[in-house]
């Protein structure tokens, strides 16, 4: 989908992190923006952060939780703009947690989150994608935690393996969506960023709803020297879905990290094609 300019982009969780600057990427390409987050001041926020600089949004409220919300938010979309082109979804959440520490509790939070709430925001915007006849594109976030399985040394000693499991879930489901959709001429790409700045971690904390055991205590980790800004993500956004990328990666210096972990998995192939023990 090269033509951006004048077309709908809808990006969920565009309040902050990612998703804010996603949401910047596409205003500065003269799309017309849905910015929708939880959090209706920091989609404001953007929101007027995008109009400031030459380019058309507006913002709303959305929870992705309930399809209610998210149908809603397609009709406040479809009424002021006609349509959508592109849906961005980037709703998550992360906790440092040891698997065989974590609850039922736990996984049913990042299953929503991380998984449900990404499937759920495509299953009501698709038929709007599908509608109008004209290219589209579909988004979803997942991370480099979606191609590796990093242990807790490698990452702060901070223990991943609820995010890393969920994160896995939605690059094989964004494969599979994007071969439903190619034949419909819509793209699926997904996002896996290695650190950006943001305050995933605190907002996860803060917003977990009371069916999944209510708000933890505040969480505040300062950001990693490596970390890129999040409006560094947005163009690469747009470079991905101009180009019809399946995956879009913020930082392809961890190719070396993808390819030995593609090396282990070839090294058990030998060993059973060879009959060892």
């Amino acid at each position: 989908m090269h033509d951006l300019a004048g077309r709908t982009a809808v990006v969920i969780g565009g309040g902050s992190g990612i998703g804010r600057g996603v949401a910047l990427g596409l205003g500065r390409e003269q799309m017309k923006v849905m910015v929708a987050d939880i959090d209706e001041g920091s989609a404001a926020q953007v929101r007027d952060e995008i109009t400031a600089a030459g380019g058309q949004a507006t913002a709303a409220t959305v929870d992705a939780t309930d399809r209610s919300s998210l149908s809603a938010l397609a009709d406040l979309t479809i009424g002021g703009h006609g349509g959508v082109h592109v849906l961005v979804t980037t709703v998550g959440v992360v906790l440092d947690r040891r698997l065989d520490e974590a609850t039922e509790e736990d996984w049913a939070w990042f299953l929503e989150f991380n998984v449900m709430a990404q499937v759920r925001s495509v299953d009501v915007f698709l038929p709007h994608l599908r509608a109008h006849g004209q290219p589209g594109h579909i988004v979803t976030t997942s991370s480099m935690a979606g191609v590796l399985a990093l242990p807790p040394l490698m990452v702060g000693n901070t223990h991943l393996g609820l995010y890393t499991t969920t994160k896995h879930a939605l690059v094989g489901y964004s494969e599979m969506l994007r071969h439903e959709l190619e034949p419909l001429g819509i793209g699926v790409s997904v996002l896996c960023p290695g650190m950006v700045a943001s305050r995933l971690a605190t907002t996860s904390a803060r917003n977990r709803p009371e069916r999944f055991g209510g708000p933890l205590p505040a969480v505040e980790h300062p950001p990693l020297p490596s970390a890129i800004p999040n409006e560094d993500v947005g163009p690469i956004v747009v470079r991905g879905i101009r180009a019809n990328r399946a995956y879009i990666f913020t930082h392809p210096e961890a190719a070396g990290m993808v390819r030995h972990r593609q090396a282990r998995v070839q090294d058990d192939f030998s060993f059973f094609a060879g009959g060892g023990a």
